[in-house]
């Protein structure tokens, strides 16, 4: 542990600004901005305003006073942005935010409309596919519209891209940080030192690329630990059965492994944590949040901290800026690294039984001393 934690505060000191001078701007219109998501999701939107902020912050659009919008929906902050956000350079189209509302029907439909527009040359310059569904739909050759897949789990492994480096597309670009999840995990291993590492995932191509289950299972055989599954349901528009089926798994998991793995998907959200919180605790499994410190906040053990979402804000909106400069998608840089810093929750310390170290608490990025309901 002492090896990991050396290296976190290494790490962390020795960041630099995120980025250098503003890109100078190609003469011309507005660019029209559309958005498409796989539905509402909590890391959905607070990526995507880390985006605006940074983007306001750069002087790409007007700085001025985001509203706070309850719940995971981005719709209410795209009409904002499309009604009230002056630009010089960008434009947010009112028609412009699609969402399929994970459901897979109306997935078709939003898709095969979206494309349509997309490769009909009307109006929109830039998209944000946000996350492995809007990714997998748009990340292609039927159409030519500059597109950034943003908070796609796993670009890689979903299929969206080619490689780390290329993403197969001259208009695709799509952020990807190929061990962030490994990174994750190994951290967890050092201070818990589980045997049985349990994970909850929807049994999909994608619900594997979100709990990074080949990087989870490369782990178990390199650490020699077991990895144990249970399978729930997430893309699904019945908000509530994705809930209970996470909730079903941790019951399960909190039986048969040591330590469990929070993985992004549907039926993690600030509805079901409480449960989820509730269920580790009374059966002192300690357990660590994929999405960040948010969960952390609301009874988690642990996670990374994810900065507000800042650093992220600050490369998309960066990749954003050399694409007005009239750098090709697929020419930009695609890697980021997040900053390993953790993130603890010392009253779910207590209440599982794990004394955390000093050496960890001098490390850690974020402490929470209680646990707090969901906003």
């Amino acid at each position: 542990m002492l090896r990991i934690l050396i290296c976190l505060v290494v790490f962390c000191c020795s960041l630099g600004p995120a980025w250098g001078e503003q890109s100078t701007p190609m003469s011309g219109d507005k660019w029209a901005v559309a958005y498409y998501e796989g539905g509402e999701y909590k890391d959905y939107k607070s990526e995507f305003l880390a985006t605006i902020k940074s983007l306001m912050q750069r002087g790409w659009i007007e700085e001025k006073a985001i509203p706070k919008f309850d719940g995971d929906s981005t719709k209410e902050l795209w009409s904002w942005l499309a009604s009230s956000v002056k630009s010089d350079h960008l434009k947010f189209l009112k028609d412009g935010h699609y969402s399929a509302d994970w459901s897979e029907e109306t997935r078709e439909k939003t898709r095969g409309a979206l494309i349509n527009r997309l490769s009909s040359g009307e109006e929109i310059d830039l998209l944000i596919s946000m996350g492995t569904w809007a990714g997998k739909d748009t990340a292609n050759s039927k159409h030519k519209v500059p597109t950034l897949v943003l908070s796609a789990s796993d670009p890689l492994a979903a299929g969206i891209i080619k490689s780390v480096e290329d993403s197969g597309y001259s208009h695709v670009h799509a952020t990807v940080d190929p061990h962030r999840f490994r990174r994750q995990v190994e951290i967890f291993h050092e201070l818990v030192q589980f045997k049985k590492l349990g994970v909850a995932y929807e049994n999909t191509l994608s619900g594997r690329s979100y709990a990074a289950i080949d990087d989870l299972e490369g782990l178990a055989r390199d650490r020699g630990f077991e990895l144990v599954s249970c399978f729930t349901e997430s893309d699904i528009s019945d908000k509530n059965r994705a809930e209970q089926s996470v909730v079903d798994c941790f019951e399960s998991l909190s039986d048969s492994a040591d330590a469990i793995y929070v993985t992004n998907q549907g039926g993690v959200n600030k509805n079901s944590i409480p449960k989820l919180v509730g269920v580790a605790i009374l059966n002192k499994v300690p357990t660590f949040s994929q999405s960040g410190s948010d969960e952390v906040k609301y009874g988690f053990l642990f996670s990374l901290s994810r900065a507000a979402y800042k650093y992220l804000g600050d490369f998309h909106a960066k990749t954003i800026e050399q694409i007005i400069a009239g750098a090709q998608p697929g020419d930009i840089a695609q890697l980021f690294e997040e900053p390993p810093k953790i993130v603890i929750n010392l009253k779910t310390a207590e209440l599982v039984g794990f004394d955390p170290p000093l050496l960890l608490l001098g490390a850690a990025d974020e402490i929470y001393r209680e646990i707090y309901a969901p906003d």
